[in-house]
């Protein structure tokens, strides 16, 4: 009679071994490679190199360094023709005065850049610092920019104390590029109740 060999323990039906692997190791798992494969991309493909030379201030968020232009990343400032309102009524040239201070920051210095992409004109997208301040971070504390990406600290330092744009009122940077042109847009809502809690009150005004 013919023998049948016998089936290794590890092939049985029920033993350990034999068992198909969970679903969720297998999930696991996958997710393990994915982020393997991220972590090994991100080694690969490392950041444009940093650059470096003479800056000159464009308008408040954008340099020239030699045949480069350079968008400042995370900050938005005031288009150059741009006119902002104190808080009495009176107009400010919020534009020019944002590119004369970023003129200032770099003023006879040498500008460290880091690249990160490009934008739709062909500028350069960066975070440049001067002497190891970062100018983004510089141009929102003076209240000369508002901050898009990051920079809470200097955006709420520079509104409590009212410095730069936030002594008054201002139309938002993209909104005037988008719409050109406005006028005062009036006191806010919280401004006008304000002023009608001062006068009831004779409470002395925000500072």
């Amino acid at each position: 009679m013919q023998r049948i060999a016998a089936m290794p323990r590890w092939t049985r039906p029920g033993h350990a071994l034999g068992r198909r692997r969970p679903r969720w190791l297998t999930a696991i798992g996958t997710i393990a490679l994915l982020f393997a494969a991220v972590w090994l991309a991100a080694r690969l493909d490392p950041l444009p190199p940093r650059f470096t030379g003479m800056a000159i201030a464009a308008d408040g968020d954008s340099l020239r360094l030699g045949n480069d232009r350079v968008r400042l990343l995370g900050i938005d400032a005031p288009e150059l023709d741009q006119t902002c309102w104190r808080a009495e009524g009176s107009e400010w040239p919020c534009g020019r005065e944002a590119r004369a201070e970023l003129a200032r920051l770099v003023a006879g210095r040498e500008a460290d850049c880091q690249p990160a992409g490009t934008d739709k004109y062909g500028r350069t997208l960066a975070r440049c610092s001067v002497a190891g301040d970062d100018l983004g971070a510089a141009m929102v504390r003076a209240g000369l920019a508002l901050a898009t990406e990051g920079y809470v600290l200097e955006a709420t330092a520079a509104r409590t104390e009212r410095r730069g744009l936030w002594q008054g009122r201002f139309v938002d940077p993209k909104t005037w590029r988008d719409e050109g042109p406005t006028g005062d847009p009036g006191k806010s809502l919280v401004e006008q109740l304000w002023d009608g809690f001062r006068e009831l009150t004779g409470a002395r005004a925000l500072r």
